[in-house]
């Protein structure tokens, strides 16, 4: 997979991931293998980045809590910020797969 057409959808993916439940990092990288039949292989260095930038935007929010092991991690949290953010961002995905599908279908009309 094209580094640079993950890069676009990465935050796409980390708000739908958490708008399901609150998850901590290394959870977050084991279900978008999952559920992308290990197309979405990212690493610590590339999510962790884009989780701390919506972080700042305040689409997420982090706090930490004891795994069954004692453990401690941070779990991240979709914010309602995240929330209007990963609608919009559904909503832009949605446009452009339609217009890429249009343009690969051989100009099949975009239905808007």
């Amino acid at each position: 997979m094209d580094k640079k057409m993950m890069a676009a959808s990465t935050s796409l993916l980390l708000l739908k991931l958490l708008e399901e439940e609150d998850m901590y990092g290394y959870q977050m990288i084991r279900e978008l293998e999952e559920r992308s039949e290990h197309v979405f292989s990212m690493k610590e260095g590339t999510m962790y980045p884009v989780l701390h930038a919506l972080e700042e935007e305040g689409a997420v929010e982090s706090y930490e809590k004891a795994a069954d092991t004692g453990r401690i991690r941070k779990y991240y949290h979709l914010t309602g910020k995240g929330q209007r953010l990963l609608k919009k961002k559904q909503d832009e995905w949605e446009t452009y797969e339609k217009a890429v599908r249009a343009v690969l279908g051989g100009g099949a009309a975009l239905a808007y």
